[in-house]
């Protein structure tokens, strides 16, 4: 009987140690796999709060609770993981949903990361994914650049459209309205002084001018501008019968109060941001019918009810009129490309570009990284904020122009 050296047998103990150790990480990483670490840094505090809390905070839980009450998300061998999730206050400064993105990727570790309310703070974190490799759903932002981001950061994702599209469909139906006698040519015009506001107004010039509108009136405020009164009393006295204003919440809430104070009351009044909000509505009652801005829904298509109706059973507050449903369809997309092929970011990225999904926006496929089926102009008509352009889209409603008169405060 040969008998094995006291090197040969340290030798082949310590391969054996070795491969016992691989097969017990092994077992334990699969045993630690428990869940699907979802991670997201909103601003749950400061000025974008608004925002974030009526367009993308309430559909991230609306869907984790989704889908942890159906047993979590399925995997393509049928099994199901919960959602774990690592929830972030960016505090309305670009600098901390920096931080915060870093730290979910590097600390956190987590498989998935949300994107950030608002236009400004997509771009602002839109390297640090591609730099750790998460794909990025960037629903609340409006940017032309989107094919060229796409091309430079591959994971990127695009949901809103651009701001040629949106003041191009505000140009066909001011072009309308002229052609009809209903306004003049002449416009008024303020931006707020943002990604967003830069977005829009850079392409709403040369839309309008070349649509033959004279800009009588043109200027951006900051961020942080709280009075509008100068630029409406500016704008009430240039003789423009449409006043454009590319605003945020905060400063559409603002800026309708105080053109009612003021009494101006253009054929036109179109705003940003805000405007297809539930609680615009709720807080100027019969003063929003006929303000106009982006977005809008048709209000008698079944599926986009049903989300309705579901996320004011959970939210207790109704969704937004423009980018909620569409915020959680980007959820639904995820959650399929993760079903059909496992958590590896890279895999799921490439599905999500070349997929065709069935959300609460029916049957949805990304061209070139970007979703292009949307309402761009919507106006508050009967209590709801509903799509009026595309004006050949199926459930599009007419433009009901001039706007009304103010109602006096009873």
């Amino acid at each position: 009987m040969n008998m094995l050296s006291r090197r040969q047998a340290l030798h082949r103990f310590g391969l054996a140690a070795v491969l016992m150790l691989g097969v017990s990480s092994l077992a334990v990483q699969a045993e630690e796999r428990t869940s699907v670490k979802i991670g997201y840094a909103v601003s749950l505090s400061g000025t974008n709060a608004g925002g974030a809390g009526i367009t993308t905070v309430p559909n991230y839980r609306l869907w984790v609770h989704d889908v942890n009450e159906a047993g979590g998300i399925e995997m393509p061998d049928g099994t199901r993981l919960p959602i774990e999730v690592v929830e972030y206050d960016d505090r309305s400064a670009s600098e901390e949903v920096v931080r915060a993105i870093e730290r979910l990727a590097t600390q956190d570790k987590v498989d998935f990361i949300l994107p950030p309310w608002g236009t400004g703070f997509n771009l602002a974190v839109a390297p640090l994914f591609d730099r750790f490799g998460y794909p990025q759903l960037a629903v609340s932002a409006v940017t032309d650049k989107a094919p060229e981001f796409v091309k430079r950061w591959k994971k990127s994702f695009w949901f809103l459209g651009g701001g040629s599209d949106y003041t191009k469909a505000l140009a066909d139906v001011l072009v309308k309205a002229r052609d009809e006698g209903t306004i003049n040519n002449k416009i008024a015009m303020i931006s707020v002084a943002d990604g967003f506001g830069i977005d829009l107004v850079t392409a709403a010039r040369p839309a309008l001018t070349e649509a033959g509108f004279e800009l009588v009136y043109d200027t951006s405020y900051p961020p942080t501008t709280t009075d509008f009164s100068p630029m409406i009393n500016e704008s009430a006295g240039s003789g423009a019968d449409t006043f454009i204003a590319f605003s945020y919440p905060p400063d559409t809430f603002a800026m309708t109060a105080q053109a009612q104070v003021a009494n101006f009351n253009p054929k036109v009044l179109y705003m940003g941001v805000g405007v297809g909000f539930p609680a615009f509505g709720a807080a100027n009652g019969a003063n929003a019918e006929g303000i106009m801005s982006l977005g809008g829904i048709d209000p008698n298509d079944p599926a986009n009810a049903e989300y309705r109706a579901r996320h004011e059973a959970f939210i207790g507050e109704a969704p937004d009129l423009w980018g909620s449903v569409i915020t959680y369809t980007t959820l639904q997309m995820l959650q399929e490309a993760i079903k059909r092929v496992g958590l590896d970011r890279e895999a799921v990225s490439e599905e999500l570009s070349t997929g065709t999904f069935q959300t609460v926006l029916g049957q949805t496929k990304l061209e070139d990284n970007q979703l292009r089926n949307l309402w761009w102009t919507g106006q508050w008509q009967n209590g709801q904020f509903v799509g009026v352009e595309p004006a050949d889209r199926q459930g599009a409603s007419t433009p009901m122009l001039p706007k009304a008169p103010w109602v006096a405060a009873q």
